[in-house]
């Protein structure tokens, strides 16, 4: 038996005429998105806008929702009071120290 090559196989193709290549399609162009020069609308750039604004306002809902944010929110608050505890002692301390 013959292992056959590269160039013996048999290669089933179609012949295609030089005319009827494949004609490309025409860009889509949002209807109402930009002006025939290509400059966005008002509409697009506000509903841009809005839409960022809301996802932004979503996700800072969310997050300040979840208990590691709110864990995160005690933490600061808890180390703040530590923080004017501390300095409140110091200042004490140093009144006493100045006064004696």
């Amino acid at each position: 038996m013959m292992s056959q090559t590269p160039d013996d196989e048999t290669v089933d193709a179609e012949v295609i005429e030089e005319g009827s290549a494949l004609a490309l399609p025409q860009p889509i162009e949002p209807a109402v998105d930009y002006t025939e020069t290509g400059v966005p609308t008002f509409d697009y750039v506000r509903n841009q806008i809005e839409g960022r604004f809301a996802t932004s306002v979503g996700a800072a809902e969310l997050a300040g929702d979840t208990p590691p944010a709110t864990s995160l929110d005690e933490q600061f608050a808890a180390r703040e009071q530590a923080g004017r505890d501390r300095l409140e002692e110091i200042r004490r301390s140093m009144r006493d120290h100045g006064s004696g």
